[in-house]
């Protein structure tokens, strides 16, 4: 969990240095870092038109159990959040069903995860952003430039949400 606050901080970090007025919340009390968790700071965060990074929220959940994907989820939710991206080690969804499979895809249904890709992000996180009309995209944090072509919406990983792969 303390991880997720020092990525979150190193995240606002970035930001700043590109004029992009960001904010990290932390269910950790940490006032020399962060602030505390506030759903209504939040909000008037976010319609001042800031980026609110949210760190250590699998405890301020209220659920210690969730992941701090299904966290992440929750909290797209909470806000209406454009999507929940999520940056790993991998370069997005890998298709199992290919002879190599290091075959990443560009688009997937969440339907389609279940039985045809192999991603790093839970299921449980992955069925709630289903259920609740929320895209996901995950991508590869490690590559130069992916955080911004992801926050900038541009393709980046593989995008996951109702429609699927394109034809």
């Amino acid at each position: 969990m303390m991880a997720t606050v020092m990525n979150s901080i190193l995240l606002q970090s970035a930001l700043e240095k590109l004029g992009v007025q960001s904010r990290v919340q932390s269910a950790f009390a940490m006032p020399e870092a962060a602030e505390p968790f506030s759903r209504q700071r939040a909000i008037r965060h976010l319609e001042k038109e800031r980026v609110v990074i949210f760190g250590g929220i699998s405890a301020g959940t209220g659920n210690p159990l969730f992941t701090t994907d299904t966290a992440a989820a929750l909290r797209a939710s909470e806000y209406d959040a454009n999507a929940v991206l999520k940056g790993t080690n991998v370069n997005g969804v890998y298709d199992c069903h290919s002879a190599n499979n290091n075959v990443t895809l560009d688009h997937i249904s969440f339907r389609e995860v279940a039985s045809v890709g192999v991603t790093s992000m839970d299921m449980m996180a992955i069925t709630y952003c289903e259920e609740n009309g929320i895209p996901v995209v995950v991508f590869n944090l490690l590559e130069p430039g992916n955080i911004s072509k992801a926050l900038c919406g541009d393709q980046v990983g593989t995008l996951i949400d109702q429609t699927g792969r394109i034809s």
